[in-house]
């Protein structure tokens, strides 16, 4: 495993955005694959102790994921992602929402773009999330977002690792 994979995090505030680059010690169709596809998905995108469990997920332009972030109690918080663009293994995008059990969207939402690179079995994923409110994001931030998402990017490295052996 490579000590130096870059892991930039960037809050800018005044333009209602956050800048995530983050490497990888992993082909990229494997990296490519845990973030389209639900089965990978679940096994990292919640910092633990919470788990993560999708209850739709149709990865086409025009498809949607449905999930939930669940704590160890058993409280669910739920998303919706709605795909808006696909070019396979190099970028999708997405408007992601926080929504009620029965799907219904609570807006306004954020608009996320990944981008995914290859180079020397290092695979770079720039994601890039535009947050339609600087209420939204300041709530996202208060949440927990920054570290938890740090602590996904962690459970996916780790993953990956078990993945690639």
């Amino acid at each position: 495993m490579k000590n130096s994979l870059l892991f930039d995090f960037v809050v800018d505030k005044a333009a209602k955005m956050v800048f995530i680059t983050r490497e990888f010690d992993a082909e990229l169709s494997l990296v490519w694959d845990a973030f389209t596809r639900a089965e990978i998905l679940d096994q990292w995108v919640a910092p633990k102790p919470w788990t993560a469990k999708t209850k739709v997920m149709d990865f086409t332009v025009g498809g949607r994921r449905f999930y939930a972030m669940v704590s160890p109690e058993g409280q669910e918080h739920w998303a919706l992602q709605k795909y808006t663009s696909i070019s396979p293994k190099t970028n999708f995008k997405l408007h992601n929402a926080f929504a009620d059990k029965d799907e219904n969207p609570q807006l306004p939402g954020s608009d996320w773009d990944h981008s995914f690179t290859e180079e020397n079995g290092t695979t770079t994923v720039k994601i890039n999330i535009y947050n339609e409110s600087l209420e939204r994001m300041e709530k996202m931030i208060e949440m927990g977002f920054t570290q938890g998402f740090k602590m996904s990017m962690s459970n996916l490295e780790n993953l990956l690792a078990s993945l690639s052996k």
